[in-house]
């Protein structure tokens, strides 16, 4: 049996539903960074704004977090997290295997991508290449399929993104590179590697989307979405967002809700953005603006 929702948490709640787990683990890491991070002032950054002033940061190393999936789905409500937008990207790198930007409906990769669309073999291009394996070749992704349904005892069952080889042609080095899938019993788990998040306008958009695929990938093989394990290697802060951060950090989370993945979908890639919808979703609103370092 898994623990319950406040598990990391030893406080107790005495009146109405818990707060949204998501919300207390994104506002302790943002505090933690705040109190005790390490600026980067004293370097020389690749990361600048629009202006073309360094984004410089302040950062932790080694965050780990813990979303226990059958408890809640994972997103913030002390502001929104654009869902369907999130699985856009989702499944535009690991069902589409794509890097072209004309096969992804939003517009978040434009500033990466050349004249053609592309952003150079990185993300879904390096899911959709095939490699050798005794029982035949298989993509990134359906070598994950074949192992969770004909092995999940498995403790090889993972992908990355991070192919040294191709490097020098990737718009953006991955982010997010590595997801190891292990099965115990009928209950899916994963964990998601991150070389490096920016905590406002990416972290909860991250989590959100693998929760999602954790599902995805429990459905499409017959298992339960468990738990979702993600580390950070360098999690920060830019110093244009500390104030937005502050102000999320004054407020107080709302129930979380209930994902709903819809019950005919059982082949991987048959989901679509409108197999998945949110119960309850009701996140405050929130208006400032966010700048994007690139």
């Amino acid at each position: 049996m898994l623990p319950p929702l406040w598990y990391n948490n030893p406080k107790t709640y005495k009146e109405g539903p818990p707060k949204s787990r998501a919300d207390e683990i994104f506002q302790q890491n943002c505090r933690d960074i705040l109190e005790n991070g390490v600026w980067d002032t004293d370097q020389n950054v690749r990361p600048h704004w629009e202006d073309g002033t360094p984004a410089h940061t302040v950062k932790k190393f080694g965050i780990i977090n813990r979303y226990a999936l059958r408890q809640e789905f994972p997103i913030l409500t002390i502001r929104r997290t654009y869902f369907k937008t999130c699985i856009d990207e989702l499944l535009w790198i690991w069902q589409k295997k794509s890097n072209n930007i004309h096969d992804l409906r939003g517009h978040i990769w434009d500033s990466w991508a050349d004249e053609n669309g592309s952003i150079g073999k990185a993300y879904g291009y390096q899911l959709g290449v095939k490699h050798q394996y005794p029982e035949g070749a298989f993509d990134q992704v359906d070598r994950v399929l074949y192992d969770l349904r004909h092995n999940p005892a498995s403790r090889r069952i993972m992908t990355n993104l991070y192919n040294f080889q191709d490097l020098h042609e990737m718009a953006l080095y991955p982010c997010a590179y590595s997801v190891t899938f292990n099965v115990s019993g009928r209950t899916l788990n994963a964990i998601l590697n991150q070389r490096s998040q920016d905590m406002l306008t990416a972290n909860n958009w991250n989590v959100a989307q693998y929760a999602v695929l954790v599902h995805m990938m429990a459905r499409a093989s017959g298992l339960e979405a468990g738990e979702l394990v993600h580390v950070i290697a360098d999690a920060h802060i830019y110093d244009r967002h500390v104030p937005l951060v502050e102000e999320l950090l004054r407020r107080q989370g709302r129930p979380a809700p209930r994902l709903v993945v819809d019950p005919a979908v059982t082949d991987f890639y048959q989901f679509t953005r409108d197999s998945f919808r949110l119960e309850g979703y009701d996140p405050l609103p929130f208006d400032g603006k966010i700048p994007v370092a690139i």
